[in-house]
């Protein structure tokens, strides 16, 4: 509301939120955030003790449904740990769910699938900031990555027993230093070329928008000299 122009405090917004139904602040890492002055407005007559039982109510009621408030062996998550999270079942599922999940916008010449058949003996390159880069597969508000449990590109084509060769070309996404050289050499010596571009949380997150829908810094260029 103080970024619209809509009001003026934090007092006036705890006020404005509270009336309009708004039980809930997500201001993470601020100390003096906008609901600390529902006090104040209580006490100015702004809003009723009634209404904000009311706002409290829904989520003190589901936050006991889901258990914070019981003793942790009354939990049946709380014995939970990665031999059950990673167990075979769930990481079958995941596998399941990205393959799903993908969108082909364009097969020329029938290219895809890449079988593991067809690639004995074929030259695989795999080239970009996101070929094999775990820290960088991941976009915002995700868990906070285990990289033993990751399958980037450039691993999951090594376990086709593939020739797999392997070049960033530049080190993080934004791709502010491209080493052509290093990339002509690799790609040169393939018959098949994967290229791995994005964006990343290190380019764009909430309230960090891209002005621009283009490849960050010699990412275009990083695949122009792959093509050619």
């Amino acid at each position: 509301m103080l970024g619209h122009h809509y009001t003026h405090t934090f007092l006036e917004t705890a006020v404005a939120s509270v009336n309009a139904g708004c039980n809930l602040e997500l201001s993470y890492g601020m100390r003096n955030n906008v609901f600390m002055h529902i006090p104040q407005a209580l006490a100015m007559g702004n809003i009723t003790l009634q209404m904000l039982r009311d706002r409290v109510r829904p989520l003190f009621y589901t936050r006991m449904r889901l258990g914070e408030f019981d003793p942790p062996a009354m939990n049946p998550y709380s014995s939970l740990d990665l031999s059950v999270v990673q167990s075979s079942e769930h990481r079958n599922l995941s596998l399941e769910a990205a393959v799903k999940s993908f969108v082909l916008l364009k097969n020329v010449r029938r290219t895809l699938p890449l079988r593991a058949r067809d690639l004995s003996g074929q030259r695989l390159a795999v080239v970009g900031p996101f070929a094999d880069n775990p820290q960088v597969l991941f976009g915002d508000y995700a868990p906070v990555p285990e990289p033993q449990y990751i399958y980037t590109p450039r691993r999951g084509l090594e376990m086709l027993g593939a020739n797999v060769s392997f070049t960033a070309g530049c080190s993080e996404p934004r791709c502010r230093r491209y080493s052509r050289a290093e990339l002509v050499r690799v790609v040169a010596a393939a018959d098949v070329v994967l290229i791995c571009l994005g964006t990343g949380v290190g380019v764009e997150t909430e309230a960090k928008d891209r002005s621009d829908l283009s490849l960050p810094g010699h990412q275009l260029e990083l695949l122009q000299d792959a093509v050619q």
